[in-house]
């Protein structure tokens, strides 16, 4: 089976090269330099318009602000504006997270922005990998519960490498049990991914570099 690549990219500029390139799902973000944040509307239209010609999905990064996953009242009321606009372009999927001060799921704030999404796909994103280890089994039974499509994670911190982390990403996805799917991120490229795929037996992959974008 070909193994299905997820390429992050930044601007408009990048998405003809990745998806001549192999890309099966784009990922649009802005300010990869602190994580990604929302991308503007005019981005997420032509990125839409080119990817839908070319029969290729499009996730866009739902996110207010870098830093933390912990946020207050207005930031949810803008990302929920942003979720709107991203359905009413005709956006396949967002990706969003959010997680409590106490590192559980966030359940208020993602029912929230759940509600907000009309059907698009929804990935959470590496938000996960910032809750509590002891809470991450039950959010993933709860993520599936509230229909999301596919949770993005690394395993551990970013700054493991991701073979670090194999055994954790084989239980998430033991556990998952084809309720979701375990997308797994960060670290991984053109050479290792089929390594890294294999090991985990993923099907799909994501990353900055799991394409070239020239």
């Amino acid at each position: 089976m070909t193994l299905l690549k997820e390429a992050v990219v930044e601007n408009f500029t990048d998405i003809p090269a990745a998806v001549r390139n192999g890309a099966y799902r784009i990922e649009l973000t802005d300010n990869m330099a602190v994580g990604g944040t929302t991308p503007s509307k005019g981005i997420i239209a032509e990125a839409n318009k080119y990817l839908t010609e070319q029969n290729v999905e499009l996730t866009v990064m739902i996110r207010a602000r870098g830093g933390n996953f912990v946020y207050n009242d207005t930031e949810v009321k803008i990302m929920e504006a942003d979720i709107f606009e991203a359905q009413q372009l005709g956006v396949d999927g967002v990706a969003f997270g959010a997680v409590t001060a106490d590192g559980e799921l966030d359940e208020e704030t993602m029912e929230a922005l759940i509600a907000a999404t009309g059907g698009m796909n929804i990935t959470m994103h590496m938000a996960f990998d910032a809750l509590n280890p002891t809470s991450q089994l039950s959010a993933i039974d709860w993520l599936a519960d509230h229909d999301v499509t596919r949770i993005l994670t690394h395993g551990g911190a970013l700054d493991t490498p991701i073979e670090d982390n194999f055994d954790r990403l084989k239980e998430y996805t033991e556990y998952a049990a084809g309720r979701l799917v375990i997308l797994p991120g960060g670290g991984i490229n053109a050479d290792n991914m089929e390594t890294v795929a294999a090991a985990l037996n993923a099907k799909q992959v994501h990353g900055t570099k799991v394409v070239s974008y020239k």
